[in-house]
């Protein structure tokens, strides 16, 4: 049974740092893509972060570049997310996910994604 479980938020200051973890088992995923997406009240699903199954490649929502980092330990089937310089519009329930098909290329639309985790609740104060 494949399970993706986030961890790592909180209440952080405008300007501060957190770092969002998902620990994933239940699939061999080092040959899976994988992302992050949040969801703020009232709004929808939003692409975040992707990361290739190697971790050679990334790609960012334009809200974010420059600010966020994704990274993964494939030996610890582990995806990290690294936010800096956090604003308000940051606020969110942030989720972690899979992709359905292995080696695949980035993608921002949540379809093509096939197990999210539970999410993390990160809010950021003004």
């Amino acid at each position: 049974q494949v399970q993706l479980v986030e961890s790592g938020g909180g209440l952080v200051q405008a300007g501060g740092s957190l770092r969002l973890s998902c620990a994933a088992s239940g699939r061999t995923f080092r040959v899976y893509g994988m992302a992050w997406f949040r969801q703020a009240p009232g709004k929808e699903r939003e692409f975040v972060a992707h990361i290739s199954w190697s971790g050679v490649s990334t790609d960012y929502a334009d809200s974010v570049k420059g600010r966020f980092t994704i990274s993964r330990d494939n030996g610890k089937n582990t995806v990290d997310l690294q936010m800096n310089s956090l604003k308000p519009e940051d606020t969110a329930v942030y989720y972690c996910a899979v992709q359905s098909k292995p080696f695949r290329a980035s993608s921002n639309d949540p379809v093509e994604y096939d197990y999210w985790g539970q999410g993390t609740q990160v809010t950021v104060s003004s």
